[in-house]
C-alpha cells in the first residue's frame, strides 16, 4: 500500500504545503495516496535554487557524483519491493513488470555512477604544418548547466531515472517534473536523493499542472530542457525554449516484418510481448506487422492464440500480463478506435471491447492505411496483421519495398511514419 500523503522536494528538501494532487490505483479506480502540488512559486524558487547551485555541482569532483548514485542504486535494490508495488498502484503496470522496471531504475543509477568517472576531453595535435610544429590543442566537457526535465506516466521510474541519474553524473543541477497521474515513484526517487550529500538547492521534484509550468520550457536560466512524451506536445515546447538545447523522445509507431523462413517458434512470442506489454502503453509497442504470405496463415493462427492468452486483470497478480489502461479516457479512445476500423472494413481476430480502463489484447487485420489505428500511435493493446508476397529494391538498391498488402500498398507507405502530433500520450506528462 501507498503511504496516505507523499510531499514534493524543493532544493532537495521534503515539503508538505498541500495534498492536492490525487493518485489514483489504476485497477480499482480507488484513491490511492495524495501528493503535494507545486504553484509557479515553488517552481520559481526551484529554478532559482539549481540556478544559484551550478558552480557547486559543477565543482563536485566525479567521484563524489559517482558515491551518491551508488548510494541510490543501493538504496533502490533494499526498497525493491516497495517501488514496484508502488508502480503497479500508480500506473496499473503488472506486478512481474514493475519490478522489472525497477531494475532498469538501479541499472541506470549503477551505470551514470560509473560514467560519472569517465566523463574526459581529448588532445588534439595541431601540428598538420611546419608552421604548426609543437602546437597541440585540448577540449574538455563541462556541465551545461542548470537541466529541465519532464517525464511521462508509462515508466515513472526508468524514464525519470534516464533523465536525473545522467544529470547528477554530468554535474547539472535539476527540475524534475513526473507526470501527474503517476508521480510517487519519482518522488521515492526523492527520497533517496535527500539521503545523499549533493549540494544545497541542486535538485528539485515537483509534481505540477501543465499549465502552470510553462517555466520548465522558457525559462532562460534552464539550459536544457528533456521531454518524453507526445510529439504534439514535444513538438510545441521545442517552439518555445527559446536558446536552450531540447532532447526529446516521443511517440513511435513500430513495424515489424515477418519474412519466409522465420521461426515462428521465436517470432510469435516476441511479437506477442511486443504488442502487448503494459498494456501496449510504450513508445516501442509493435503496432503493424507484416508477414510473408507463405506463412500468414500459421502465424495469424498462432498470434491469436498468443494474444488469447494474455492474462487480463489485477496488476497485484503474479498472473496477471495486461492491467489497465491509464485511464478510462484513454481506454475509451483505444475502443473508439478499433470500432471505427471495424466499421470500416477490418477483421477483428481477437479482443476489442472495453470493460470500464480494461482493454484485452486485441488483434485485427485488414485496417486502412489512413485510420488512427494504424497511421497514429495507439498505445494500447492492440495490433494489426497484414500479408506481403515480395519486395523489390528501389532504383538505389537500399530500401526494401513491398508489393503485396492485400489493400495493394506497401509496408513502406502502409507503415506510413507517425502524423506529427497525433500521439496519444499528450495526457502523460
Amino acid at each position: 500500500m501507498l503511504r496516505e500523503r507523499y510531499p514534493y522536494y524543493l532544493g532537495g528538501a521534503a515539503q508538505q504545503p498541500n495534498a492536492d494532487l490525487v493518485v489514483v490505483d489504476k485497477y480499482s479506480g480507488a484513491v490511492a495516496t495524495r501528493v503535494a502540488l507545486a504553484d509557479a512559486h515553488a517552481l520559481d524558487q526551484a529554478i532559482g535554487m539549481a540556478a544559484a547551485a551550478s558552480g557547486a555541482m559543477a565543482a563536485l569532483p566525479s567521484y563524489a557524483r559517482a558515491a551518491a548514485l551508488q548510494h541510490c542504486a543501493r538504496r533502490f535494490d533494499e526498497r525493491k519491493e516497495e517501488l514496484a508495488l508502488a508502480l503497479c498502484i500508480e500506473a496499473g503496470k503488472p506486478i512481474k513488470d514493475s519490478r522489472g522496471e525497477v531494475v532498469r531504475l538501479i541499472d541506470t543509477f549503477r551505470v551514470a555512477a560509473e560514467e560519472a568517472t569517465r566523463i574526459v576531453g581529448e588532445v588534439l595535435p595541431l601540428d598538420i604544418s611546419a608552421r604548426a610544429a609543437g602546437y597541440r590543442g585540448q577540449w574538455k566537457r563541462v556541465p551545461i548547466g542548470p537541466v529541465s526535465l519532464i517525464s511521462p506516466f508509462n515508466f515513472p521510474l526508468n524514464l525519470a531515472a534516464h533523465k536525473v541519474a545522467p544529470a547528477i553524473a554530468a554535474g547539472c543541477p535539476f527540475v524534475l517534473k513526473p507526470a501527474s497521474l503517476t508521480p510517487v515513484g519519482a518522488l521515492l526517487i526523492g527520497e533517496v536523493l535527500a539521503e545523499t550529500e549533493l549540494p544545497r538547492g541542486s535538485w528539485s521534484i515537483l509534481p505540477c499542472p501543465r499549465e502552470g509550468a510553462e517555466q520548465l520550457t522558457t525559462d532562460e536560466r534552464f539550459k536544457l530542457l528533456s521531454f518524453t512524451g507526445s510529439g504534439e506536445v514535444g513538438w510545441a515546447l521545442k517552439a518555445k525554449a527559446g536558446k536552450k538545447k531540447v532532447v526529446l523522445e516521443l511517440g513511435g509507431n513500430a513495424a515489424c516484418i515477418v519474412d519466409a523462413g522465420a521461426d515462428l517458434d521465436v517470432v510469435v512470442p516476441r511479437l506477442a510481448f511486443g504488442a502487448y506489454y503494459q498494456s501496449g502503453q510504450s513508445c516501442i509497442s509493435v503496432q503493424r506487422i507484416f508477414a510473408h504470405r507463405s506463412l500468414y496463415p500459421a502465424l495469424r493462427e498462432r498470434l491469436v492464440a498468443a494474444a488469447r492468452l494474455q492474462r487480463l486483470g489485477d496488476p497485484r497478480d503474479e498472473a496477471t500480463a495486461l492491467g489497465p489502461m491509464i485511464s478510462e479516457k484513454e481506454a475509451l479512445r483505444v475502443e473508439r478506435w478499433v470500432n471505427e476500423a471495424v466499421a470500416a472494413g477490418a477483421t477483428l481476430l481477437c479482443g476489442g471491447g472495453r470493460e470500464g480502463v480494461m482493454i484485452p489484447a486485441t488483434l485485427l487485420e485488414g485496417v486502412p492505411r489512413e485510420l488512427p489505428l494504424c497511421a497514429d500511435e495507439v498505445f494500447g493493446p492492440v495490433a494489426m496483421l497484414e500479408p506481403f508476397d515480395e519486395f523489390e529494391r528501389r532504383s538505389r538498391g537500399s530500401m526494401p519495398a513491398s508489393s503485396g498488402c492485400r489493400r495493394g500498398c506497401s509496408p513502406t507507405t502502409c507503415a506510413a511514419p507517425i502524423r506529427p502530433g497525433t500521439s496519444s500520450r499528450s495526457a502523460g506528462w
